[in-house]
């Protein structure tokens, strides 16, 4: 016959002590149900848990085992911009949706932190998770210095920092595998619409000497292999050729785009370093009566599912989005088993070039 369940007083006071005397079974035993699965037999583990529920004790003190240990199971996700701006942009959203993928598997909890200084005045968040994931060089790198000032793991994505683990991707070889593409098919004017290559909040030509460093910048890196390519094919690059958007949205690559298509003489391709400014561009293109890619050719950057679903579908470079995000997330769990990786990208001819 089963014992009654204990008054709500009592188990109140269950501690895990108490709970293992109860069961006769070890402290570490219960703890592992709970926390270790793997650690003990299925049908173990759930009489385990029926007792737990039928006692009144919910498992170990999440609060309690922190202050003893250090240890939170929160990892970090630090985002470059405002947190809304990582929910419009989808190639930020599968990244996400990668690491948190490895994180449910591995029964471990995400804060997403803003990368803007305006966030930390009166709070130190970043003193909460127990390692960190920076997906891109935040807005203000002053709160950089808040993360490495913990001495946590840090995994840092889309650039690099000294003495910690860094992800990448090839953006210097895909978009060189674009602009080889391009200027192979075109013999007309080609024009850059760049992603926060300064750091002016304005939509507009750029500035060669306010370009942010190639270290910290992937949409830097991208110029380069643009602009490498261009001299390759005997064709300059200039600034005049090159916009600047602060955001990867569709009102900059609006903006952008239209004020480039009303050039004269207008141009004959775009090199877009992302798919959300390509698809702006292609609508502009549209509104203006042009037919893509007869009279102008437009190549994105990520390949994101809007990319393929298009029509026309967009010529774009590939790079491996929630592959990075479940590789970032393993990496800053175990560290120890990693080194710093840099992913492939590949050139996907699609309709529009």
């Amino acid at each position: 016959m089963s014992k009654p369940a204990p008054s709500t007083s009592a188990s109140r006071r269950m501690t895990l002590k108490a709970v293992a005397r109860e069961l006769n079974v070890s402290t570490a035993t219960i703890s592992n149900a709970f926390n270790r699965p793997d650690q003990l037999s299925a049908s173990l583990r759930d009489h385990i848990l029926l007792e737990c529920k039928r006692l009144g004790y919910h498992g170990p003190n999440a609060a309690a085992r922190s202050l003893r240990t250090g240890a939170t199971g929160i990892v970090g996700v630090m985002l470059a911009e405002r947190l809304s701006y990582n929910f419009r942009d989808s190639c930020a959203t599968e990244f996400l949706q990668g690491v948190s993928e490895v994180l449910d598997d591995a029964r471990a909890n995400l804060l997403l932190m803003p990368g803007r200084d305006e966030f930390y005045h009166e709070q130190s968040m970043e003193s909460i998770p127990d390692r960190y994931i920076v997906y891109g060089p935040p807005r203000d790198l002053s709160v950089l210095d808040r993360l490495v000032r913990q001495h946590k793991p840090v995994v840092t994505v889309d650039f690099t920092l000294e003495n910690h683990l860094s992800l990448n991707v090839d953006n210097y070889g895909g978009a060189r595998q674009a602009a080889d593409h391009v200027f192979s098919q075109t013999k007309g004017d080609v024009v850059v619409i760049g992603l926060r290559l300064t750091s002016s909040d304005d939509v507009g030509r750029i500035d060669s000497h306010e370009l942010f460093d190639a270290k910290m910048s992937i949409s830097r890196q991208r110029l380069e292999a643009y602009r490498d390519s261009a001299l390759a094919h005997h064709y300059t690059l200039g600034d005049d050729r090159v916009w600047n958007t602060h955001e990867s949205t569709w009102a900059d690559g609006v903006k952008a785009a239209r004020e480039a298509l009303t050039m004269n003489p207008r141009p004959t391709a775009m090199l877009c370093m992302s798919d959300q400014l390509a698809l702006a561009a292609l609508s502009v293109a549209r509104d203006m009566g042009l037919s893509v890619p007869d009279d102008v050719r437009i190549v994105g950057f990520d390949d994101i599912p809007e990319a393929r679903q298009m029509h026309p579908t967009i010529t774009t470079v590939y790079q491996p989005s929630i592959e990075k995000g479940r590789l970032a997330a393993m990496m800053v769990l175990n560290p120890e088993r990693y080194e710093s990786r840099v992913l492939p990208t590949h050139l996907q001819v699609r309709e529009t070039g």
